[in-house]
């Protein structure tokens, strides 16, 4: 790898574009905040005051409720929301669930790899894995659905996701595992194909981190009330109590403690969200950025996708190839973007091959994703003179 130093002579020397994306903030997470987002429209009553007031309940309940109604959820499926953000709530289910029956995993990106491992390592089951290269989906036709299946609906770090639910039978005998939290709210998810489901406010909703939220399905309720796993529970993974469902988590009451600067902040993003038409308004609001970055891609002969396929193409964290690219050409093109106020955070995942990552969920506005591609031609000409 040779090292790629963009001075400021470089970037004088080549003609910066005219127009900056008003909002530069294409991270992969935590993402964009919502457009008119401002700290002093937060409702902060309840701040300085016990989450387990009757205000301070209300409020997480209130927070459960949008959810609901946004994602138009059935009656049947809980919402709770717990600590560790979307990675606690999927080791939650994991942790509580797993070693009733056999375990099949599927790995595309890092976080599918990281659940192999708390599989394999901490939990010490023996899952059948599945895995497929970065920019690519394994064979979903391989998946024996008597098997709990974990995978992630939408790889962040890889830009791959499932294109629909129908590999997933309506008889399976196993429970689906899905972390989705760069899917919830981005796509018009089949509720009645996911046992479990979790993601964390900081992706699509532009909410904080630190919070996740874990979505289960009766059958997922009836494993946790009739399994006991043979391994010990941390106390912020346990569920159940004598043998029955600890329902209060799924009315406002958490198990440990939250930030209810950041419960406020998610109330802020989900009442946005309905203003825009709900979970329909921020899928088509996804779409419109995806399709806008898709016109920037096929319009340079230098860029490209790392998912091939358009069908598993993430609409969100959408993962882009740059032509005789290594690692030190993207840090010094994302340096430059940065040190120009253009665009933030656009490097791939450290696992990813180089290349550039854009975040473009629903609180990036399209307008500033049309802006980017002359600060990408910009910022790839300034790291190739440069090196």
């Amino acid at each position: 790898m040779t090292d790629v130093t963009v001075t400021d002579a470089t970037r004088a020397s080549i003609a910066m574009p005219a127009t900056k994306p008003a909002r530069p903030h294409f991270s992969s997470g935590p993402c964009a905040k919502p457009p008119g987002w401002d700290a002093s429209k937060l409702a902060v009553e309840v701040l300085g005051r016990s989450h387990r007031s009757k205000l301070g309940k209300a409020r997480l309940q209130y927070a459960i409720d949008l959810m609901r109604e946004l994602l138009k959820l059935p009656d049947t499926h809980r919402i709770g929301i717990v600590p560790g953000s979307d990675t606690g709530a999927f080791e939650m289910a994991m942790w509580t669930m797993l070693g009733a029956r056999e375990v099949t995993a599927l790995a595309w990106e890092s976080f599918g790899e990281g659940w192999v491992t708390d599989a394999v390592k901490q939990l010490k089951i023996e899952p059948t894995v599945v895995r497929a290269d970065y920019g690519q989906l394994p064979d979903l036709a391989q998946v024996d659905w008597s098997n709990d299946v974990l995978f992630t609906w939408n790889g962040t770090t890889s830009g791959v996701r499932v294109p629909n639910g129908d590999w997933i039978p309506a008889d399976r005998d196993g429970l689906s595992f899905a972390d989705a939290t760069s899917a919830v709210f981005a796509y018009d998810l089949p509720w009645d194909k996911i046992d479990v489901a979790t993601f964390s406010w900081q992706k699509v909703l532009g909410g904080e981190g630190g919070h996740g939220v874990l979505i289960l399905g009766p059958r997922a309720v009836e494993r946790l009330t009739e399994y006991t796993p043979p391994w010990p529970l941390p106390k912020v993974f346990r569920l159940v109590s004598k043998g029955a469902l600890t329902e209060g988590v799924f009315k406002g009451e958490t198990i440990n403690t939250p930030s209810m600067l950041a419960v406020e902040d998610a109330i802020f993003a989900l009442e946005w969200a309905k203003s825009v038409g709900g979970a329909q308004g921020l899928i088509a609001r996804s779409d419109a950025n995806a399709a806008a970055l898709d016109t920037i891609v096929a319009e340079r002969d230098w860029l490209g996708h790392l998912a091939i396929d358009e069908a598993s193409r993430s609409k969100t964290s959408v993962c882009l190839t740059v032509e005789g690219a290594d690692e030190a050409l993207i840090k010094a093109m994302a340096g430059a973007l940065e040190k120009e106020g253009a665009a933030f955070d656009v490097a791939g995942y450290r696992d990813a091959p180089p290349g550039l990552r854009i975040w473009c969920g629903a609180t990036v506005d399209t307008a500033d994703i049309e802006a980017l591609g002359p600060w990408l031609d910009w910022a790839y000409a300034t790291a190739k003179a440069a090196s």
